[in-house]
């Protein structure tokens, strides 16, 4: 059994027309960071993600979701 936690980060930087730099700016992150996030390489932190979710004014179970596998 295992978790897999997904995000919407790449839905919703889009339908704003926010680039990944700007994303990363507002974020106080890096480029890379924003592009490991999008492609689930990478699950930031409960801060980092508040800090996402703020950017996007929503809250932060609208953008990362937790699944279970077996």
């Amino acid at each position: 059994m295992g978790e897999h936690i997904t995000n919407a980060v790449y839905t919703l930087r889009t339908k704003k027309s926010m680039t990944q730099e700007e994303l990363a700016g507002k974020a106080g992150i890096t480029r890379q960071t924003v592009i490991s996030i999008e492609k689930g390489n990478y699950t930031p932190s409960v801060l980092l993600a508040l800090k996402i979710a703020s950017v996007f004014k929503v809250p932060v179970e609208d953008i990362f979701h937790i699944s279970y596998g077996k």
